[in-house]
């Protein structure tokens, strides 16, 4: 059990630079939990987000912090995660097998931690705080760290269940305009194919893809088919959160490609979905793989077998954000990801400068080391519900 502690007092964010093949010493974790409102309410076939309790993690290294998002959500209803569970675990387990311990490479962390099974969104938070701290530490961008090449990345937007069918009009002509190159829309039985009637009807040409978060079943095939009409990137997870082989079965009866996210949870069960046909498209979302090491794995995998792949996101803060953008520069990021810009969600973001979207609908990749983005520490602790900071016993 580590030793614990109110506050980081005299933690702060390090500028030191050590040498590029230097160890790093885990010296302390923080956990903080911020509470941010949405700019507009966000609703899936789980229900309605209007604000988000965001876990935020720093692990502090001589002299060098690192900052990661836990992704977990107020409830256990996209994964069995939430931030509670996250908090608990990172205290009880997770913690303690890093503090203390001296690593020269962020993807030494999953082994520390491979004993805790599951809690992926916890471990990653703690992995990517620790790839961050080794591109700070080597002065070098965390995109090139991790071995991309993109130098901006196209940007899809995810657009939720609204009130009516002209508000929804009215946010997707927004997106259009702003110059996003891929519209989502989360979909459920009874918000599905009457709406994607009258946004095809008015908008034939765009590349539009639909998100079920596992609204439907295999008896639902009928109806499932209806969606081949309309031209769709993909539908993304229709069945099951846990299933393969039932998608398996659905694509089989689909011209529409199936997309998987909840289902893929590592390299193994990307491998497993496109040699079943599962699936012809993945979505990575790094929280949920438990970390960049495991999303490498999972992009490297598509990348063989032709799969292409794209970045989910979970409503992150910047600092969530900023991460996500360095993994879309990887090779295999060929379709526009949920990567968008601050002000979509945030009517003050917690970095600086905020993410911004081009009028062509990119993200420019900057040269900056680490993820390229500073912290608006002064707003965090405006925001900031509750922390704990852990040492070694």
């Amino acid at each position: 059990m580590p030793g614990r502690e109110s506050t980081d007092r005299g933690l702060k964010s390090g500028s030191a630079t050590l040498p590029t093949d230097a160890s790093l010493k885990i010296e302390a974790i923080t956990l903080r939990e911020i509470q941010m409102p949405l700019v507009h309410f966000f609703e899936t076939s789980f229900g309605r987000t209007y604000s988000r309790r965001i876990l935020l993690v720093t692990v502090h290294c001589e002299g060098q912090d690192g900052w990661a998002e836990c992704v977990a959500g107020e409830d256990p209803f996209y994964s069995s995660e939430w931030i509670e569970s996250a908090w608990a675990v990172t205290r009880e387990y997770l913690a303690p097998m890093l503090l203390g311990r001296s690593i020269t490479q962020g993807r030494q962390a999953p082994a520390l931690m491979a004993k805790v099974r599951g809690h992926r969104m916890a471990k990653a938070a703690l992995e990517n705080a620790l790839w961050e701290v080794e591109a700070r530490a080597k002065q070098v961008p965390l995109w090139k760290l991790l071995g991309g090449s993109r130098r901006e990345i196209a940007c899809g937007v995810s657009i939720g269940i609204q009130d009516s069918l002209e508000q929804l009009l009215e946010k997707i002509q927004t997106e259009l305009d702003a110059g996003y190159r891929r519209i989502k829309l989360k979909v459920k039985p009874g918000w599905d194919i009457n709406i994607l009637e009258k946004v095809r009807s008015r908008w034939p040409d765009i590349l539009l893809s639909v998100d079920a978060n596992s609204a439907y079943t295999l008896d639902q095939v009928e109806h499932l088919r209806n969606f081949d009409q309309f031209n769709l990137l993909m539908i993304e997870q229709p069945l099951w959160n846990d299933d393969l082989y039932y998608h398996a079965r659905l694509q089989k009866e689909l011209r529409t490609s199936i997309c998987l996210d909840e289902s893929i949870e590592s390299g193994r069960d990307a491998a497993c979905a496109i040699e079943s046909g599962a699936c012809r498209i993945i979505n990575i979302k790094v929280g949920r793989v438990g970390g960049f090491t495991e999303a490498k794995k999972v992009h490297d995998i598509c990348a063989a077998n032709q799969a292409p792949v794209w970045c989910g996101g979970m409503l992150e803060s910047g600092i969530g954000r900023a991460q996500n953008i360095a993994l879309s520069t990887l090779d295999n990021f060929k379709l526009p990801g949920d990567v968008s810009a601050s002000r979509r969600y945030w009517k003050e973001d917690i970095i600086e400068p905020a993410v911004e979207v081009s009028s062509q609908g990119f993200i420019a990749v900057n040269e900056q080391p680490g993820t390229g983005y500073g912290l608006r520490e002064d707003l965090i602790e405006k925001l900031m519900v509750r922390k704990e900071t852990f040492r070694p016993s």
